[in-house]
Formats: C-alpha cells, structure tokens, sequence
C-alpha cells in the first residue's frame, strides 16, 4: 500500500507553526482549513458518503450563526444534495463533539505529526491551557486516527518482538515487588512487522511470544503467499515461516550475527530503540490498557517519515472519518 497524499494535491500546503499561526486568524478560519485537507473543495456528506455539489448553509443573522443557546460560533454547515441532512467537517470524525477550539485540534495535531518523540499530553496541557484530562483525550483521539488503515503488506517483511514495560524495583503502591517475587505486573510484550520495500510499519500487544501467537499476529497481518520473512533465530517464528511463498530468512543473534548479505532484522530494532526513547523521555510510562494507540502513533510516524511534515498532516486528515473516541469514566470506548 503506497503512501500517497489523500487527494492527490500535488503541492502541499503550508502547515508549518509560523505558516498556520498566520493563516487561523480565527476559528471561521480553521473550519476552513479543515475542509481543503478533508475535502479539497469536494465536500464528502457523512451520512450517505455522497460526493456532489452539496449546498453550504449560510447564516441567517448578520452577526453570524447561532446555537441553541445563542452563543456566536464559526461552524460551517453544509446540506446534502442527496440525503438533505446537514454536516459539518466534523460530523463523524475524531473532532465530532468537541469544545476545543478547531485551531487548537490543529495545532496539536502538526506538533504530533512533525515530532519524533511524540508529545506528551501535559506539555499539551500548559501550551494550550487545556485541563489534563482534555490533553490527555485529545492525543488518544489523534493516536486512533494514526491507526493503519485495514490491509496485508506484501513484500520483505522484518519481524521482531520486544518487551515495554519499567523494572519491578520501579513499579509504585501495592505493586512494588523485589526481584523473584511475582507480585508485580509483567511487561507488555509487543510484536513490529516493518515491510523493507515500503517502509511501512505495523505493531501490536500480543499476550506472549509462543509460536501460535506469532503465527496468528503475522498471518492477519501479512500476504504470506507473496512475502518473505525475516527474523532473529527465535524458534517462535519457524512454523508460520515455513507457510512464506519466498521463505524464510534468520540472522543469529546469539552467535552476534546481525547481518549476513541482505538479511537483517536493524529495521525493527531501530524501529524500537525509537519507541523505547520516547516512551522513556516523553510520557515516562505508558498503560498496558492504551499502548495500543501509542504503537499506532509510532508506527503512523515511521510509515511516513519520508513525508514532509505538511503531507503526513495531510494523510492523518484522510484517516480521521470513523474513528470517534468517548471517554466515560476514564475509559476510552
């Protein structure tokens, strides 16, 4: 699957600080912005998906548009030629429902796209003068729309496993254990494909590294019948190699052989001195229960890294239709 700019624009548009500070003179401004990377002057109706020339709703006060409540807000509506429902740019996507300004979305979303090592949700907090629970859901809903879209790689497919997670000395409250004792949680153990052709990478949480596991996460994954696979010598991995149409190659590590011609497993493992660093530095910890969205984040930034940083802006904005979050009681659903 090519990575390619969502609507084909050729050029793309100028999504740096400086440029976007200057362009959101208000929030009129940003609904605007919005549109040309989702639409690209083809408004697309989220109720029936059509793609015409829907009719845009202007304000009947000369004030502006209001609300139930009367307050004065830049919405732009628009009404579908087909279904006759009115939508907006948000309507069904991870922006739907929100009471943050769009320009702050905007912003929070180039600093997440265009940082290495990731934001960490406080530091959204103080820039933006959010409450710490709104940074926090804010960048969960921005890691769902990095999520990979559904589909197999094909190719040269590395494949590596690793374990995130701190030392049991370091884990706080009832948890604290010493060495040797089980009273203290496991590491989460996470398995990386990275397809050396495309250079896209695809992670998950998988509860162990048995061979059953490996072979059931590699074979959703990967179209096995025109791929070769590349591994570390972990014999987890022998079974589903030998269902590969172009084989399967192995370096030994043990024996301190980590290439030999062109088989290597270095794309994962930079891949995950990456994500190790920045989960070190950045957030500190991150919970069993959401190091999911976290993988896609990074993955999302190692599938594009060859993208500037306005044209990987661009592709999340043609992944944020139908991967709304709520949060209830502190649960993502």
């Amino acid at each position: 699957m090519g990575l390619s700019y969502p609507w084909g624009m050729a050029e793309p548009l100028d999504l740096s600080i400086p440029g976007l500070a200057a362009r959101l003179t208000d929030e009129a401004a940003a609904y605007e912005l919005l549109e040309e990377l989702r639409w690209n002057g083809k408004p697309v109706c989220p109720h029936c998906g059509s793609v015409a020339k829907h009719y845009f709703l202007s304000p009947k006060a000369s004030e502006g548009r209001k609300t139930r409540t009367g307050t004065v807000t830049a919405r732009r509506v628009w009404k579908c030629k087909d279904c006759r429902k009115q939508f907006t740019v948000l309507v069904g996507t991870i922006f739907h429902g929100t009471k943050i300004p769009l320009r702050t979305w905007l912003f929070v979303v180039i600093e997440m796209c265009a940082s290495k090592n990731g934001v960490a949700a406080r530091e959204i907090q103080r820039k933006y003068n959010l409450t710490a629970k709104s940074a926090w859901f804010m960048t969960q809903r921005i890691r769902e729309a990095m999520k990979a879209n559904p589909g197999t790689l094909v190719g040269t497919i590395i494949a590596d496993e690793t374990n995130i997670g701190g030392k049991p000395k370091y884990k706080q409250g009832k948890l604290r254990g010493r060495p040797g004792e089980k009273n203290y949680p496991e590491k989460s153990k996470v398995l990386t494909l990275v397809n050396r052709d495309t250079g896209e990478a695809r992670s998950r949480v998988i509860p162990d590294v048995t061979s059953d596991t490996l072979g059931t996460a590699i074979m959703r994954a990967v179209d096995i019948d025109n791929s070769q696979l590349m591994t570390d010598e972990w014999q987890g991995y022998d079974m589903v190699g030998r269902w590969f149409g172009n084989g399967h190659q192995t370096v030994f590590h043990a024996g301190h052989e980590y290439v030999r011609g062109n088989v290597t497993t270095n794309a994962v493992e930079s891949f995950f001195s990456q994500l190790k660093r920045s989960i070190d530095g950045t957030h500190h910890a991150v919970s069993h229960q959401h190091l999911h969205r976290y993988l896609a984040e990074f993955d999302f930034r190692h599938s594009t890294r060859k993208l500037s940083d306005a044209k990987r802006v661009a592709r999340l904005m043609g992944q944020t239709h139908g991967r709304r979050l709520q949060y209830r009681g502190g649960i993502v659903r």
